[in-house]
């Protein structure tokens, strides 16, 4: 698999949700959403490319990925 990037919200979604199962990603700060990202292996893109927005899709493809659980 290709290493992970920034833009990359629906798979970064999918890692977190099999990561951390029972987590409610509404919950997560976007500070946390962002270490959370950083720790997944296969992430390797800038730190500093993170913002706001690709974190908000990040978390809502999270969610996505919780929904039927």
């Amino acid at each position: 698999m290709p290493a992970l990037k920034w833009t990359d919200a629906q798979e970064i979604g999918y890692q977190l949700s099999e990561q951390f199962k029972g987590t409610d990603p509404l919950s997560v700060s976007f500070p946390r959403l962002r270490e959370m990202v950083l720790g997944l292996e296969g992430f390797a893109d800038d730190p500093a490319k993170s913002s706001e927005g690709i974190l908000e899709a990040i978390q809502m493809a999270w969610l996505e990925n919780t929904q039927g659980d």
